[in-house]
């Protein structure tokens, strides 16, 4: 299967967000990745439901919305009502993910868990058989532009082990740091989806970029 590639809206332009997600819709990308930061959770704060609302109106892909908020719970209804197609919330923020997880389910939405670099597969171990995707980060969550974490290729690894050992189907999505140079270790390592911010965005042809990830995931390691 070809590589998944969810460009993230955080990294676009908003003050010509809608020609941006135009040229998402018009190329090769899968998903709009949405990272939404409460300030609390995250040192940072990004946006919310006014830029989901035009995401909706406008966005012919599906919404991977990434919760960086505390208390999740509170706001998965709402999130699912404004379009997303795909909610992750984080194992950290969750005191009882499990309920999550089925809430999660139950609003209709692919239900993904996101854990933070110095986090171990290994608390996904209850919960991984339930999931469709879980979301490791390769960056401290809050900021874009920040420098990819190594470590997260032997993660891969032991999040892929753990997926086959629960029978669980679900997808391993990468979020920060992703870039045209690491892509393809990515992609040979176990990811299915890449997340990609400031690459696509600060090229001068984002479409380009995002074709060469998704041809990456045909091109040997």
């Amino acid at each position: 299967m070809s590589v998944l590639v969810a460009p993230s809206i955080l990294s676009a332009d908003f003050g010509n967000l809608q020609r941006d997600i135009r040229m998402i819709n018009e190329s090769r990308a899968d998903w709009f990745h949405v990272d939404v930061m409460d300030g609390v959770f995250v040192p940072n704060i990004s946006f919310g439901f006014p830029v989901m609302n035009a995401l909706k109106r406008y966005a012919r892909k599906p919404l991977d919305v990434h919760l960086m908020i505390v208390e999740p719970d509170k706001y998965l209804a709402a999130f699912a009502d404004a379009g997303a197609s795909i909610i992750s919330v984080h194992i950290e923020a969750c005191t009882h993910l499990h309920r999550t997880v089925q809430t999660m389910r139950q609003l209709g939405v692919l239900a993904g868990v996101a854990i933070n670099p110095h986090t171990p597969v290994s608390h996904l171990s209850e919960v991984i058989a339930s999931l469709d995707l879980v979301v490791l980060m390769s960056v401290n969550p809050g900021f874009g532009g920040q420098r990819f974490i190594k470590n997260t290729y032997s993660k891969i690894d032991e999040l892929k082990n753990l997926i086959n050992q629960k029978g669980s189907s679900a997808k391993i999505e990468i979020d920060g740091g992703v870039d045209l140079k690491n892509a393809r270790e990515l992609i040979a390592a176990g990811a299915d989806i890449l997340v990609a911010g400031n690459t696509v965005f600060s090229s001068t042809a984002p479409e380009e970029v995002i074709s060469l990830l998704k041809d990456t995931s045909s091109q040997p390691a």
